[in-house]
């Protein structure tokens, strides 16, 4: 199996979050593949801004995540350790790039975002994130 170091990001703007909806019709949140010169948060950074189009601030780490899936294209089982950060954007501005893959994307209220998000561990992330977040705003 190939493992894959990954960081993405939960970004907030008010009481929105960023969610973007990939080519499998899945609402998710940006996020990439770690190089080996590379530092995590800036992998997280980059890809919402590469992703989203969307400019934002770390603001803390809220956790990890562990997805498997096969691989068409490697013709192999793939596991995906994602490291999350919590962010802030500028503005509530979202270009989805279509190169990546990304259909739609948008800043949508919390309680929205929640019946959204297509998988359940990427929601108890957004609950958990979402409250570390209030709590310091």
């Amino acid at each position: 199996m190939l493992e894959r170091n990954c960081a993405g990001g939960i970004v907030f703007f008010g009481d929105s979050v960023l969610l973007l909806r990939n080519e499998k019709a899945e609402w998710c949140f940006p996020k990439g593949v770690i190089r080996t010169v590379e530092k995590p948060e800036e992998v997280a950074l980059e890809r919402v801004s590469y992703e989203a189009g969307v400019t934002a601030k770390i603001l803390f780490p809220v956790g990890r995540t562990n997805y498997e899936f096969y691989s068409i294209t490697r013709q192999k089982p793939v596991c995906n350790k994602i490291v999350w950060y919590v962010m802030r954007a500028d503005n509530d501005t979202v270009k989805p790039n279509p190169e990546q893959n990304f259909s739609e994307g948008g800043f949508f209220p919390v309680d929205e975002a929640l019946q959204k998000v297509t998988y359940s561990q990427d929601r108890s992330l957004l609950m958990m994130a979402y409250q570390r977040y209030k709590e310091m705003v």
